[in-house]
């Protein structure tokens, strides 16, 4: 498992930031770490975990395998029309030279959160898992019509860690 370090003090959700240059600099980060690995690459914000810092949540995460270490709290937006169990929502991708992912992540975190909280939330870290140790979870959400493959469950959950390729911190200074 690796993990790295990228620098983006220019990352702020004070306004809304240009979600394609911020983007830029980790998914050359991707692409140099995990060329044409097939990956599930998931967004976490340590905002969203009171009482943890990032590096805190890290070493969770490195740990179990998830930043879902507390079985009793639930996460927005977990919640399907079916009740299917989801273990981590995230984007599959196969990392190639034209692969985009990371502007994607920062828009949903900044506009999902304010839909959900009210405010947006800067993404800390970014995990990425080997997509052959999850499988996809089709489901619904209430009030929508269509159907969503962005939910995913561990093949093996006692061993998720296992399922780990890497950390990305996105450092704030």
């Amino acid at each position: 498992m690796k993990l790295i370090m990228v620098p983006l003090p220019e990352y702020t959700v004070v306004s809304e930031p240009d979600h394609h240059t911020i983007g830029r600099s980790v998914d050359a980060t991707i692409r140099a770490n995990f060329p044409m690995a097939k990956i599930i690459a998931r967004g976490v914000s340590a905002d969203d975990h009171p009482g943890l810092d990032v590096d805190g949540l890290i070493k969770i995460i490195e740990v179990l395998g998830t930043d879902r270490y507390d079985p009793d709290r639930t996460g927005d937006r977990y919640d399907n029309v079916e009740g299917k169990p989801i273990d981590l929502f995230g984007f599959r991708r196969t990392v190639t030279a034209r692969m985009r992912l990371f502007d994607q992540l920062s828009w949903g975190f900044y506009h999902g959160a304010i839909e959900a909280h009210g405010h947006p939330t800067r993404l800390d870290i970014v995990t990425i898992y080997d997509s052959a140790h999850l499988r996809s979870v089709l489901h619904q959400y209430e009030g929508r019509e269509d159907r969503k493959r962005d939910g995913f469950r561990f093949r093996d959950p006692d061993h998720k860690a296992a399922a780990l390729l890497g950390v990305i911190k996105l450092g704030r200074s």
